[in-house]
């Protein structure tokens, strides 16, 4: 995985794009106790719980997308 910020993460140039293919993403924050959620619809943000990370995840559209 890449951190935050370097090539290949997400959100970054030249890292992945969002996919609207129905999949929930969660990717690790490298030296950090953080988590990326990223939606299928493309909307993004980092939880340090993830029980509020499923909360957010699950609550499509709700989010603000």
């Amino acid at each position: 995985m890449s951190a935050a910020g370097a090539p290949g993460a997400v959100g970054v140039p030249g890292g992945p794009a969002p996919v609207d293919d129905g999949v929930y993403r969660i990717h690790w924050v490298p030296g950090t106790d953080r988590l990326l959620a990223v939606c299928f619809c493309g909307e993004k943000r980092e939880f340090e719980d993830p029980v509020e990370l499923w909360d957010w995840l699950l609550a499509h559209p709700e989010h603000g997308a």
